[in-house]
C-alpha cells in the first residue's frame, strides 16, 4: 500500500477507521493465557508439573550458552524425577533463521517428542513456537507466516524465559528470520501461547548489563505501544501501566545490581504484563522499524526498539499527548496536577534519561544511508497493514525518522551532499536537546555498545542470550 500520494487527512481517516474496526473484532477474540509460576525455583516446579501431565518425551529448545551454564538443571532434574524423558536442541541463535528452525523440526520428529519447553530468550521461545506449529502443519515455514495459517493445533508448549523483555511466554506470535529475503516472518496463532510458564529470577542474575538494558526497554516498548495504539482496552491499559511502573522502578536496579532477585522478579512480571497488553492491543512503528533493522542488519530486537522508541514517541506526540501524560504519572516522571503537555514532555525526557542511564546508543552503527528508502517502505507496509498506530506517517516521513539514526559520520556526509532544505531532519528535535541524551552522546554512544559502564556492570558475569 503506497500512501505517499494520499493526503494525510484522507490516509489517517481511512486507515484509522479500518484499524478501529479490526480492533472491535480483536477485543472479543478469545486469547488464552498460560498458568504462571513465579519466583526462585519456579523452573523446577514447572518441570514437575510438565512431568505430571504424562508426556512421553520433551524437546527442550535453548541455546548452547544456557546449556553449558547448567541453567537447565532444575527443570531437567524435575522431569527425570517425574519419569519424563527429554532431549535438548541447543542450536538456537539470535533471530533464529528458517534453516535452523527446519533442523529443529527434524530433531523433534527424529526423537519422537510430544511437547516442547522453550528455555531462553525470545529467540528460543519463538523458535519453539515455530517448531510446534510446523510439526503439525507440514508445509514451508513461509506459508505459515501471517494470521491463522496452521490448520491443526501446534504441539503443546511450555516456557521458561531467561530474559525480561520479549513477553513471548504469553504472546500469540513467533518471529523468525528469513535470511534469503533479509526480513522477518511473523507467525500469529492464539494456539501458540504456552500452556504454562515459569518466571524464575534466579535464571536472570547472570545476564550482562547490556542484555538487561535492551530487553528491559523491549518490554517498555511493548507496554507503551500497546497503551498508545487504537486497540487499547481498559484491561490492556491496566497491564501496560503496571508494566511501565515496574520497569521505571526496577530496570536501573536490575542493570546495576544483576544479582538483585527482587528487581529481577519484578522485571520478569513487567515483561509478562507488557506481553499480555500488546498481545491484544498490538504494537506500532517502533516494532515495524525495528523488525527491518533485525532482518537487514541482525540488530538484536530489544536494542533496535530502544534506539527507535524516543523518535517514534516524538512523532506520535500530537495524537497521544493525553496518553503520554498518563504514562508520565505512572513512571513517576510528573504529578497529576500538572497539565497534559508538560507531563507528556516529561515522559519523553524520562525515556531519554532511562536510555542514557542504561547505555543505549543514540545511533544504529550498522545503518547505511542507501538502505533507508527500502527500510522505510518495508516498515510502513508492516505498520499500515497490521498495526493500530495512533498517527500515520508517509514513507518519506519514515525515511526522515530513520535518517536520524545514522551514525554521526554518515549523517555529516549526508548533510554535506543534501540540498539545504533537506539537511539534518530532526536535528533540532526534542530528542537531541535532552540533557540526558547529550550526556550519552558525549560518552561515545555511537551504536557500538553501551555508553557507560557501572561498577556493578563490570562485575557482572557475562552471558550471551538470544534477543
Amino acid at each position: 500500500m503506497n500512501l505517499d500520494f494520499v493526503p494525510e487527512s484522507t490516509r489517517a481517516a481511512s486507515l484509522g477507521a479500518l484499524m478501529k474496526g479490526a480492533g472491535y473484532l480483536v477485543r472479543f477474540l478469545p486469547l488464552p493465557q498460560p498458568t504462571l509460576l513465579v519466583g526462585p525455583g519456579s523452573s523446577g516446579r514447572l518441570g514437575a508439573a510438565v512431568a505430571g501431565f504424562g508426556h512421553r518425551k520433551i524437546l527442550i529448545v535453548t541455546d548452547k550458552v544456557i546449556a553449558k551454564l547448567g541453567l537447565l538443571k532444575s527443570l531437567t532434574d524435575a522431569l527425570t524425577a517425574g519419569g519424563t524423558e527429554y532431549v535438548v536442541f541447543d542450536e538456537i541463535t539470535p533471530d533464529a533463521p528458517i534453516p535452523l528452525i527446519e533442523r529443529g523440526i527434524e530433531f523433534f520428529k527424529e526423537h519422537e517428542c510430544d511437547a516442547l519447553v522453550a528455555f531462553g530468550g525470545g529467540s528460543s521461545m519463538d523458535a519453539a513456537k515455530a517448531i510446534a506449529l510446523a510439526v503439525t502443519n507440514p508445509k514451508p515455514l513461509r506459508q505459515l507466516a501471517g494470521y491463522f495459517k496452521g490448520l491443526r493445533a501446534p504441539m503443546k508448549i511450555y516456557a521458561v524465559p531467561t530474559t525480561a523483555g520479549t513477553g513471548s511466554e504469553v504472546t500469540v506470535a513467533a518471529v523468525i528470520s528469513d535470511p534469503e529475503r533479509e526480513s522477518k516472518l511473523v507467525i500469529v496463532d492464539p494456539r501458540l501461547v504456552p500452556k504454562m510458564a515459569a518466571l524464575d529470577p534466579v535464571l536472570m542474575t547472570g545476564l550482562p548489563p547490556a542484555v538487561t538494558a535492551a530487553t528491559g526497554i523491549d518490554a517498555l516498548t511493548h507496554a507503551v505501544e500497546a497503551f498508545l495504539g487504537q486497540w487499547a482496552t481498559p484491561y490492556t491499559d491496566d497491564m501496560a501501566l503496571t508494566a511501565v511502573g515496574l520497569i521505571f522502578e526496577n530496570l536501573r536496579t536490575a542493570y546495576c545490581e544483576g544479582a538483585n532477585l527482587e528487581a529481577r522478579e519484578k522485571m520478569s512480571l513487567a515483561s509478562t504484563y507488557a506481553g499480555i497488553a500488546f498481545t491484544r492491543a498490538n504494537v506500532g512503528y517502533v516494532h515495524a522499524i525495528a523488525h527491518q533493522f533485525g532482518g537487514k542488519y541482525h540488530t538484536p530486537h530489544g536494542l533496535a526498539n530502544a534506539i527507535v522508541l524516543p523518535h517514534v514517541l516524538r512523532w506520535s506526540l500530537p495524537a497521544v499527548t493525553e496518553r503520554l501524560a498518563l504514562l508520565a504519572v505512572r513512571a513517576r516522571a510528573g504529578n497529576e496536577d500538572e497539565d497534559e503537555e508538560t507531563l507528556a514532555g516529561k515522559f519523553l525526557e524520562a525515556v531519554d534519561r532511562l536510555n542514557a542511564d542504561l547505555g543505549i546508543p543514540l545511533h544504529l552503527a550498522a545503518l547505511q544511508e542507501a538502505d533507508i528508502p527500502a527500510l522505510a517502505r518495508a516498515a510502513c507496509h508492516e505498520a499500515h497493514t497490521g498495526y493500530p498506530v495512533p498517527r500515520y506517517m508517509t514513507v518519506a516521513q519514515c525515511e526522515e525518522l530513520i535518517g536520524q539514526l545514522l551514525p554521526p559520520t554518515a549523517a555529516a556526509e549526508r548533510d554535506e551532499s543534501a540540498p539545504a532544505s533537506r539537511r539534518s531532519p530532526g536535528r533540532n528535535s526534542p530528542a537531541r536537546k535532552s540533557p540526558a541524551r547529550k550526556t550519552a552522546a558525549r560518552k561515545g554512544a555511537t551504536g557500538t555498545g553501551p555508553a557507560r559502564k557501572t561498577t556493578a556492570a563490570k562485575k557482572a558475569t557475562p552471558r550471551k542470550t538470544p534477543r
